[in-house]
């Protein structure tokens, strides 16, 4: 009877990215909170503290594509003095309208 070969263990081998490599991202969904300014600051605010609490790298925000009314409330209160300074960068993706990346410290 053969034995079954184990595949070769060690540090890096057939594991993927180690938790320090990989990029840590947070998502935020607008979609069920769209309708209340309040519901949509508080949600953004939450989700950002959280993010620079547990050090996360990067935040993504999904308003949806629609109207655009929704991105253009997204970016103004991401713009609020405060929490610029949790962030580096904000960053809309090109290929999805509905999608905007936050890069934090």
């Amino acid at each position: 009877m053969r034995r079954a070969r184990r595949a070769p263990r060690g540090p890096g081998v057939g594991r993927g990215p180690s938790s320090s490599e990989a990029m840590a991202l947070l998502t935020l969904d607008l979609h069920p909170v769209f309708r209340s300014d309040r519901a949509i600051d508080t949600a953004l605010r939450q989700t950002l503290f959280k993010a620079a609490a547990t050090g996360v790298d990067t935040v993504q925000i999904i308003p949806g594509k629609g109207t655009g009314q929704l991105k253009k409330r997204v970016l103004a209160v991401l713009a609020q003095k405060h929490l610029k300074k949790l962030y580096t960068r904000v960053e809309t993706d090109p290929t999805n309208a509905g999608r905007i990346l936050v890069h934090l410290r």
